[in-house]
């Protein structure tokens, strides 16, 4: 089965995405990710995280009293999460737009900060405002775990340029430690 969004595109319920939606990086209702490179080449876990409108329109907190709409900083997304709009207070797709616009409002107004306030934290306080899941204890913790659980690769290039930097970097690393233990 298929629903049409505003921006013309069928998607599958199941969260596949046709050619032009990825083409086009529309995810509707999804929270997508990026890598960023060195930081994910060493954990791989860890990247650049957006919260999509019903349309599909990427919003990420992108830096210091800055989200940026369909812009982002670190690329295109190599992951995404299908969110269901039916665990959303309401079930309502304008709830999950206003959420998402409000969290938006909201960070456009805050500093940046790595560690404790960023883009993971941007879109924890949308899916607090929409009640996602009849939960307000989303956090940029719970949201790293469970977008490596549930997402899926937007492509294989997607799957190569999240994975392979780090295979290769252990492939490095367990070169050097089997030199140094020969000699």
């Amino acid at each position: 089965m298929a629903e049409a969004y505003d921006n013309g595109a069928m998607v599958n319920y199941n969260g596949d995405f046709s050619k032009s939606d990825r083409k086009h990086s529309r995810y509707p209702q999804c929270i997508v990710w990026t890598r960023i490179s060195i930081l994910s080449w060493v954990l791989p876990f860890i990247g650049h995280m957006g919260i999509c409108t019903s349309a599909g329109v990427v919003r990420d907190f992108a830096g210091s009293y800055f989200v940026s709409e369909d812009n982002r900083g670190f690329g295109r997304p190599t992951k995404y999460w299908k969110l269901d709009v039916d665990k959303v207070c309401g079930n309502s797709v304008a709830t999950w737009d206003k959420a998402v616009h409000d969290a938006s409002e909201e960070y456009k107004c805050r500093p940046h900060n790595l560690c404790f306030d960023n883009c993971h934290s941007h879109v924890a306080i949308a899916l607090n405002l929409m009640r996602y899941d009849n939960s307000t204890s989303w956090n940029m913790m719970n949201l790293c775990v469970l977008v490596v659980i549930h997402s899926e690769n937007v492509s294989w290039a997607g799957f190569l340029k999240t994975w392979l930097p780090f295979f290769m970097l252990c492939g490095v690393l367990a070169t050097l430690i089997l030199t140094f233990n020969l000699q």
